[in-house]
C-alpha cells in the first residue's frame, strides 16, 4: 500500500505577524517602541538638549548658618516643637547681614532667615590691609565684643559668629575678643554694633586733630 503525502501551503496571516497588528512591537525602528500613537524614541532630542540648571548661576551673598536650636512650648494639648535658625550673609565686598527664623521644619526656618537677612543688609568700609579704621567695642545685652586693626597677614583672629560675620563681609585682618555672655545671637548683634561705629579714615583723623 502507497503512502500519499500531503502538502498545504500556510500563508502568515495578521494574526500570526506581531508586527502587523496596529500598535505592535517593531524592532527596527529607530525609537525601540512603536505604537499606534508613533514614534516616542526620538521626542527627547526634539527638545534641543536638556535646559540648564539655575544652580549654576552666581549668588548675590555667600550664607553662612551660625546656630540651630529647638525651641518647645508647652501648651494644654502637648507640647510644640519648632526650630530657629541664625544665618549670616555677606558679598565680600564690606555688605552684610543677619537675620533669626524660626519655623517647624530646618530648612524652613534657614529660608525665613535668609529672606529676612537679605532685607536688612549693612555696608562698611575697609581701610588698606582691608581691615578696619580703628579700635572699637560693641555692646548687646550681656555680650561685649571687642575690635581691633591688624596688619596685613595677621588674618582673622576670631571664632564663631564673630568670624562669620566679618569673613563675609570680606575683612580679612582683624583681632577681636568676647566678654561676658557668649550666646550666639547676643554675640552677632554685639559685633553688628561695634561695626556700626566704625567711622571713615577722615572722620577718625579728624577727632584726634591730626587731618
Amino acid at each position: 500500500m502507497e503512502k500519499t503525502e500531503i502538502k498545504t501551503d500556510v500563508k502568515p496571516t495578521a494574526s500570526s505577524n506581531p508586527s502587523s497588528r496596529p500598535g505592535g512591537y517593531q524592532g527596527s525602528g529607530t525609537g525601540g517602541y512603536q505604537g499606534a500613537g508613533g514614534d516616542r524614541g526620538g521626542r527627547r532630542n526634539d527638545r534641543g538638549g536638556r535646559r540648564p540648571r539655575r544652580d549654576n548661576e552666581p549668588k548675590e551673598y555667600e550664607e553662612r548658618t551660625v546656630a540651630i536650636k529647638r525651641v518647645t512650648k508647652v501648651v494644654k494639648g502637648g507640647k510644640n516643637m519648632r526650630f530657629t535658625a541664625l544665618v549670616v550673609i555677606g558679598n565680600a565686598k564690606g555688605k552684610y547681614g543677619f537675620a533669626h527664623g524660626k519655623a517647624g521644619e530646618v530648612p524652613d526656618a534657614i529660608k525665613k532667615a535668609l529672606e529676612a537677612a537679605r532685607k536688612n543688609t549693612n555696608m562698611i568700609q575697609f581701610v588698606r590691609a582691608s581691615t578696619i579704621t580703628h579700635e572699637v567695642t560693641g555692646q548687646w545685652g550681656a555680650t561685649n565684643v571687642f575690635l581691633k586693626p591688624a596688619p596685613e597677614g595677621t588674618g582673622i583672629i576670631a571664632g564663631g559668629p564673630v568670624r562669620a560675620i566679618l569673613e563675609l563681609a570680606g575683612c580679612k585682618n582683624v583681632y577681636s575678643k568676647v566678654y561676658g555672655s557668649r550666646a550666639a545671637i547676643n554675640i552677632v548683634r554685639a559685633t553688628h554694633d561695634a561695626l556700626s561705629q566704625l567711622k571713615s579714615k577722615k572722620e577718625y583723623l579728624a577727632l584726634r586733630g591730626k587731618l
